[in-house]
């Protein structure tokens, strides 16, 4: 039997396949989690791939029903349907990878030339004697200048305290690393160089540990805002920091206790300690940004809606209490606006836009929502508060992308079928399952384009006069164990997608185009990453435009942070993108409520002089 060599991207993963095997088949084997919600049946079409080169086996009846005339044309295909016909190149998109493999895919590296703000040098020091008896930190900045031509005027204050202890313990010899003028940590010869990168959401936090020298990410790890509980979305947390007298203290003090966990995490994972950290860059929502710097957040939710500060921030660590390299600063990107921070600056920095001639959308899908159009080099933003329902919050039995959570689903004639994170036992349904929940239960004419549950269905039962459909039956006559979607979350869903879907509509009519003009989508944010687009668009929650034109990032904030914190260069970029952003309020439009009314109709559709228009 004859074998091919398969390529698998953007996993990096190689290896033989059978021409009498499917990829999925051979995906399996090889340690790449292709999503498979019907066990590869050809039912659930969540194994989407597409071939970048090579040949395969044509198109079976299964694939031509799953895909348009010009998708099977670009090489879109399923991967359970599929087979090799010679050597070939799969790419796998991030909707049809498991959890795992696109936590992986997050801490690929963008190539870039490491340029950081913090450089170090090895120097070697004559000791003290009477004939030389200059203070210590004479000879460390003499030691800097004669040996590197290093033109070092100060050092930190803290790195000063324990200076001279130091050289002595070390022998003279040392590593010091220098941000512009100033020596800002002191080390053994030699030490690693590290650098801590921050994505601060709202609902979730994501750090990486970064090696300076190379860009290349040593450690990643994430967690859950511990603020959730002051406030889930941003409106209610600074509710909170204003009404409670140590409301803002507290809310900054849980976000840099969590930071110094993650710290202390990523340490030990990367086998190091806090004092090789010397740089970091955090980025973040307006409101985030405000609370870790301890500045006033009453006037972003006043009109009209000022930031104290959108210029990038360069702020000692300590000083905020973040325990690191002790004279390490935290480099914070620029803001756009009240509602649209660095994170959605460093989404953007990330996300590669301009190469494609149209209009472009970028979304920063989460509790709150940063969408961008680009044309050329302008750029013009607006935000919406689209809550936590994609999140798993407000949803009946919503929960996190954790083990054992939903993540996909299909309902068949066979029933509902589902895949689970890890696939552990069903314990609820994150995000991306509670959007294909909706989109599936359309398809299948349980619900209404109103939302509306029908009653007649075997799997809708009513309890206490509120309709839920049922996704997991619980063991027994035990109901409490049973998975649902309720009326409510289906409401709670309308509402979120329509918040995020009129908005792209608003910003395309205050620049003047359609849907039919955008070129591309870019999809960012934890939730953004995870979802089936064809489920975005089946619901409405995104315009109804071929699949080759939306291109999920991942969490491109984060890589953001990362491309800022290894580069000068591209924080000078960042600004750039900052300074040329126009952004508009577009709650204050006329025809915002008319437009957030049509858009939470479930369904396929485009909106012209504010009326919808059903998209077969």
């Amino acid at each position: 039997m004859t074998d091919y060599a398969v390529d698998f991207q953007p996993i990096g993963r190689k290896g033989e396949c059978r021409a009498d095997e499917t990829i999925l088949a051979c995906a399996r084997r090889l340690g790449v989690d292709i999503s498979s919600v019907c066990g590869g049946r050809g039912t659930c079409n969540s194994c989407r791939i597409r071939i970048t080169s090579g040949a395969l086996s044509e198109p079976t009846d299964i694939e031509t029903g799953a895909f348009t005339r010009q998708e099977l044309d670009n090489c879109w295909r399923l991967a359970c349907q599929t087979s090799p016909t010679s050597d070939c190149q799969v790419e796998i998109p991030l909707e049809s990878m498991t959890a795992s493999q696109r936590v992986y895919i997050e801490e690929l590296e963008i190539a870039i030339a490491p340029d950081p703000a913090v450089k170090a040098y090895h120097i070697q020091l004559t000791t003290p004697s009477l004939s030389d008896q200059r203070g210590d930190t004479d000879r460390v900045l003499a030691g800097l200048n004669e040996q590197h031509g290093v033109a070092c005027r100060k050092i930190d204050i803290n790195v000063l305290r324990a200076l001279s202890p130091r050289l002595r313990n070390w022998n003279w010899e040392c590593q010091t690393s220098v941000r512009h003028d100033e020596v800002v940590a002191l080390g053994p010869w030699p030490s690693r160089q590290l650098g801590l990168a921050v994505d601060l959401g709202t609902t979730t936090i994501a750090g990486y540990l970064i090696d300076l020298n190379d860009g290349q990410t040593l450690a990643y790890t994430g967690a859950v805002n511990p603020q959730v509980n002051y406030g889930e979305d941003i409106i209610s947390r600074i509710d909170y920091a204003i009404k409670s007298s140590d409301g803002e203290i507290k809310l900054h003090e849980l976000a840099v206790n969590k930071l110094n966990e993650m710290v202390t995490n990523l340490c030990a994972k990367a086998g190091t300690s806090i004092e090789e950290i010397v740089e970091a860059t955090v980025v973040c929502n307006t409101a985030m940004h405000h609370i870790l710097l301890n500045l006033p957040v009453k006037q972003l939710v006043l009109t009209p809606f000022s930031a104290t500060a959108n210029l990038s921030l360069d702020v000692k660590a300590h000083e905020l209490g973040l325990r690191i390299a002790q004279g390490a600063y935290i480099h914070f990107p620029p803001n756009i606006s009240g509602f649209v921070g660095s994170d959605h600056v460093s989404m953007l920095l990330a996300s590669n836009h301009g190469l494609t001639d149209g209009p472009v959308v970028a979304l920063d899908i989460g509790t709150n929502t940063e969408i961008s159009l680009l044309v050329g080099d302008e750029i013009t933003t607006t935000s919406c508060a689209s809550g936590p329902a994609f999140e798993g919050g407000h949803i009946k039995h919503g929960i996190r992308a954790v083990e054992g959570a939903i993540e996909r689903l299909r309902i068949t004639e066979d029933g509902v079928n589902y895949q689970t994170i890890n696939k552990a036992r069903p314990i609820g349904i994150c995000g991306s399952g509670v959007l294909d929940a909706l989109a599936q239960l359309y398809l299948a004419k349980i619900i209404d384009g109103g939302g509306r549950l029908a009653k007649g269905n075997p799997r809708v039962r009513v309890i206490e006069n509120r309709a839920e459909f049922v996704l997991v039956d619980g063991e027994g006559e035990d109901r409490k164990s049973s998975i649902v979607i309720t009326q409510k979350d289906v409401r709670e869903l309308q509402l979120a997608k329509a918040a995020i879907r009129s908005s792209i509509q608003l910003l395309l009519e205050a620049t003047g185009f359609v849907d039919e003009d955008i070129s591309e989508v870019i999809i960012a944010g934890s939730f953004g990453s995870y979802i089936d687009v064809s489920s975005a668009i089946t619901v409405g929650l995104l315009p109804a435009l071929p699949l080759d034109r939306f291109h999920q990032v991942g969490n491109a904030a984060g890589m953001g942070a990362k491309l800022a914190l290894v580069s000068l260069a591209k924080r000078k970029e960042a600004e750039g993108i900052a300074s040329r952003t126009h952004y508009i309020e577009l709650a204050n439009a006329s025809a915002f409520k008319q437009t957030f009314i049509e858009t939470s109709h479930i369904g396929r559709y485009r909106i012209k002089q504010g009326k919808r228009e059903a998209v077969t």
